[in-house]
């Protein structure tokens, strides 16, 4: 019995792991977009104070580009973060469901090797 015990309390953890990563992604996938719209809006202030929107223009300002390399990369660990995200509600669903099998086989078990009620349907066989 107590390796099913120890069976159990890992895929609890297990799925406290899972459900704790997936938590920690979705907040970095907050976290960039934030970043992302900060530097839109840096961006459109750098292009309304120099006149020019074309950033292949000449004199498009410097801060501005960069701006706008920086937001296109935090779009790409966006992306990244996303798959990483649907990889991890995955394990999370498989390991809610490895948890659910322990506990149904654990339930099962204990339901089983209970003494007091072996006892009690030998008595109504015996009876019956």
């Amino acid at each position: 019995m107590k390796s099913r015990e120890n069976l159990l309390r890992l895929k609890h953890f297990k799925v406290e792991d899972r459900t704790r990563q997936l938590t920690q992604i979705d907040l970095m996938i907050g976290e960039f977009v934030r970043m992302k719209e900060e530097l839109d809006r840096q961006i459109a202030i750098e292009e309304e104070k120099s006149g020019i929107t074309d950033p292949t223009h000449f004199a498009y300002p410097t801060f501005a580009k960069a701006a706008r390399q920086r937001r296109d990369n935090l779009g790409g660990s966006i992306r990244d973060l996303e798959d990483k995200r649907q990889g991890a509600v995955d394990a999370l669903a498989e390991a809610e469901e490895e948890l659910k099998k322990a506990e149904m086989l654990e339930n099962r078990d204990s339901n089983a090797a209970d003494p007091v009620v072996d006892n009690q349907i030998e008595r109504r066989a015996m009876i019956g």
